[in-house]
């Protein structure tokens, strides 16, 4: 089986941001090489809940014409309640160990989406993300310039 590429929040805002930066053309060209590869990329639900949130809240109609566009393009992870149960099980683990990753009365997004790949039943998997601290605490997770 090919390798699964589940893109955190950043990674997906950078792939679909409207602009032509370098960033963003470097950013698409790797998930272009993923997918030319053979790699399964996937937009997690708690990923593009968050950047679409934000999207809608400063009213960037482009940016979240891009976001469907890429959605309708390559799998969705919606959420489920096995890995809600998890996420649970990641967020009283991190605070049982004395290190939290959000505060206690926040959704922490980065706990479901730990949770979205720990259930997503597959074996080699990977979090794309631009800040690995959080993640790779509970499940495979690396800086997207990394990933091949």
């Amino acid at each position: 089986m090919s390798r699964t590429v589940l893109l955190d929040t950043s990674v997906l805002g950078i792939v679909t941001n409207p602009k032509r930066s370098p960033l963003t053309v470097a950013c698409r060209q790797w998930m272009e090489s993923l997918t030319g590869g053979g790699a399964q990329v996937i937009v997690p639900e708690i990923a593009d809940y968050e950047l679409r949130r934000e999207l809608l809240r400063v009213k960037k109609k482009r940016g979240l014409a891009h976001l469907e566009r890429l959605i309708s393009q390559i799998k969705y992870l919606p959420i489920t309640t096995a890995a809600m149960r998890q996420a649970a099980a990641f967020w009283a683990q991190a605070r049982q160990q004395g290190q939290p990753t959000a505060g206690d009365n926040t959704i922490d997004c980065d706990m479901i989406l730990a949770a979205q790949a720990f259930t997503l039943g597959v074996t080699d998997f990977v979090i794309a993300t631009t800040n690995i601290r959080h993640l790779s605490r509970f499940v495979p997770a690396d800086l997207w310039q990394n990933i091949s």
